[in-house]
């Protein structure tokens, strides 16, 4: 299936300069998402927990969790998750800082993990995940993206954790 066909430009978005691509004509058609979920359901076998982030993580990462009957672990924006939760601030795509917290206790010592979300980009979203499963015990084994942005070599910062990409632009 050609993928590419369902990611749209979108020039200066969210700011000048920046060319924005927009998943949301993949997630309008069925046959295409149904694919890409599949997809990565066939290389998630072999973890113990699925990891993603806040927001469009959520939309690939808990359907393969609950399609592999794994656990489903949210990472989400500060002060977004109840209870005791630990942070790990980073730099966005666009030089501005955000935060990452996930809820303690929900990686267990040992578990592989396999975080999955909808971009690859520069990547310090991803390298904050790691670290904050890290910290808890666990061992991201493989991280798996619907697209990657080829020239920002995100990629590179996984040091060493398999990447898989569907679409690479």
């Amino acid at each position: 299936m050609n993928l590419e066909k369902y990611i749209a430009n979108i020039p200066d978005f969210p700011e000048k300069g920046i060319n924005f691509k927009d998943i949301s004509p993949l997630l309008a058609d069925g046959e295409a998402l149904n694919y890409c979920v599949m997809k990565m359901v066939s290389f998630s076998k072999e973890a113990d927990v699925i990891l993603g982030p806040d927001a469009r993580g959520f939309l690939f990462g808990t359907p393969v969790a609950a399609i592999l009957s794994k656990p489903f672990v949210m990472v989400r924006k500060q002060k977004k998750l109840p209870g005791q939760v630990i942070q790990k601030e980073y730099l966005l795509e666009y030089g501005e800082k955000n935060v990452l917290e996930i809820q303690v206790n929900r990686i267990k010592m040992g578990q592989k993990v396999i975080i999955i979300d909808d971009v690859l980009a520069t990547g310090g979203t991803t390298e904050a995940i790691i670290d904050l499963v890290e910290s808890q015990g666990g061992k991201v084994i493989k991280v798996i993206f619907l697209l990657e942005l080829l020239e920002l070599e995100g990629a590179k910062k996984m040091d060493g954790i398999e990447v898989i990409s569907l679409i690479k632009i």
